[in-house]
């Protein structure tokens, strides 16, 4: 990777429930290689078929990566991480692929005062005040 993207460690059974429609023989077809033993079961098959997706695509997620400076994997941001900020007289611009998490005692003053702009690929976890306070700033 280089230098300037920052590799978040992954924190497994961490998931993201997402929904899809399938049409009637492209799901045929999923049941049917999971009856052949091909996969243990459908949403086996569909995470293997975006991993693989995204293994041939990697190169151009990297660059976009790097291009517009990601942090990759899970990033946390406690109420003392913001108050810091605060105090230093900055304010955060939060850009990260995977997980965002602003903890829960984190008032919606605090995050207006320390956080300019949020852009999550993947989830944010934070509190409906908090979420509500920054919508104007979450992109």
């Amino acid at each position: 990777m280089a230098a300037n993207v920052h590799r978040l460690r992954d924190k497994p059974g961490e998931t993201e429930k997402i929904t899809i429609n399938v049409g009637y023989v492209d799901l045929g077809h999923i049941d049917l290689l999971v009856n052949e033993g091909f996969y243990s079961n459908r949403t086996d098959l569909i995470r293997t078929a975006i991993r693989n997706q995204l293994a041939t695509h990697a190169v151009a997620v990297q660059k976009s990566i790097v291009r517009q400076t990601l942090e990759l994997g899970s990033r946390f941001y406690s109420r003392a991480d913001l108050e810091a900020v605060r105090a230093a007289g900055g304010k955060l611009s939060i850009q990260v692929v995977g997980l965002a998490t602003i903890a829960w005692d984190v008032t919606p003053e605090l995050a207006l005062a320390a956080i300019e702009s949020i852009t999550v690929l993947g989830a944010l976890q934070a509190s409906k005040p908090v979420k509500a306070a920054l919508s104007g700033r979450i992109r």
